[in-house]
């Protein structure tokens, strides 16, 4: 199945979760067999029962920072919006703008009363621009003060506390511009239950960026290009993962960055390679899964190289079937949304 439309779904708006939850762990959590396509409804907390004594959990330790930027104005004229998508070097970032044409090579663009300027040095693939950037002080402080946090565009209501609701409570490696969803679910409490059991926990990074905003615009799936984004996965990690899988315990990836991670990194054996680098990896169904035993994730948009992951590790027709009956039961959608988890 290689057409976009084989990958739409109806979803009634009212579902699109506009807050999140109160509780992280109070969200919903729909089972999905992969073997049989069979669908249990719990609670996220109860995941410790889906979890066994051996197995493995690996979560995305990306935190996401204040990466949108509107730029000052003198009244005149409308603010700029910039989005800082990916750091270079020391000075200088991969951005988007817009509207474009207010960031043309050469223009310079002031935020925070002037306090960080940036100048367009380039412009590259898809629209997005080179800028060398200067600022008072230190940048990552600056930036918490004058960025706002980069929602996705279906989260119309105003946020009350989305630097710390839109990380995860383990988001500690700076360099996402959008959150690893899956794994908003957890609080330290149901982690320490979890580590308790005897269930590993890994800590890879990748940090997500801008081709989460982006849709797949071709009709044929496989002429879709994702942007490379930067993962790692350091040597003691690797080793968990790997004697996990040498001892017959589930890889269980907490979200499609992780799933990514693992499946970027495999080393033919169905283990990993420690190492850091840029991957592009598209996953679409045909694809062999190298590493996956279990997969923990939120409900995505239609049409979206995030739907198609996970129909890849658990069937279309199994996936689809799964989400009408989460229409149908009224989950939550997308990123505040409830979780579900593919074993």
């Amino acid at each position: 199945m290689t057409n976009k439309s084989d990958y739409n779904y109806h979803l009634p708006k009212h579902l699109i979760a506009q807050q999140p939850i109160a509780q992280r762990d109070g969200s919903r959590l729909m089972h999905l067999c992969r073997k049989t396509g069979q669908v249990q409804h719990k609670m996220f907390k109860d995941i410790t029962t889906l979890l066994k004594p051996g197995d493995c959990i690996v979560i995305n330790d990306s935190k996401v920072i204040p990466a949108r930027l509107m730029s000052d104005t003198d009244g005149s004229s409308k603010s700029v919006e910039m989005l800082l998508h990916e750091r270079l070097d020391e000075s200088r970032w991969s951005v988007l703008v817009k509207p474009g044409k207010k960031a043309r090579v050469g223009d310079v663009l002031t935020f925070g009363n002037g306090r960080l300027t940036a100048k367009v040095e380039a412009i590259i693939e898809d629209g997005l621009r080179v800028v060398s950037l200067t600022h008072e002080g230190d940048f990552e402080p600056l930036l918490e003060e004058i960025g706002e946090m980069p929602l996705p565009h279906y989260i119309e209501e105003e946020q009350t506390d989305s630097s710390a609701r839109y990380n995860t409570v383990y988001a500690n490696e700076a360099g996402s511009v959008a959150a690893p969803t899956a794994g908003l679910h957890f609080t330290e409490a149901l982690l320490a239950e979890i580590e308790a059991m005897g269930v590993k926990i890994a800590k890879v990074t990748l940090h997500v960026g801008i081709g989460t905003f982006r849709p797949v615009k071709e009709d044929d799936i496989t002429q879709h290009h994702m942007h490379s984004e930067y993962c790692r996965i350091e040597p003691e990690v690797a080793e968990i993962i790997n004697t996990t899988k040498k001892n017959g315990g589930r890889v269980i990836a907490i979200g499609t960055t992780s799933c990514r991670t693992l499946e970027s990194r495999a080393d033919g054996k169905g283990g990993v390679i420690p190492g850091s680098g840029k991957t592009d990896i598209f996953i679409y169904p045909g694809y062999a899964f190298k590493v996956l035993d279990g997969l923990q994730t939120n409900f995505h948009l239609p049409e979206s190289t995030l739907i198609m992951l996970v129909s890849a590790f658990a069937g279309r027709e199994y996936v689809l079937a799964a989400y009408e009956e989460a229409v149908k039961e009224e989950y939550r959608f997308f990123s505040y949304g409830d979780a579900m988890i593919l074993l």
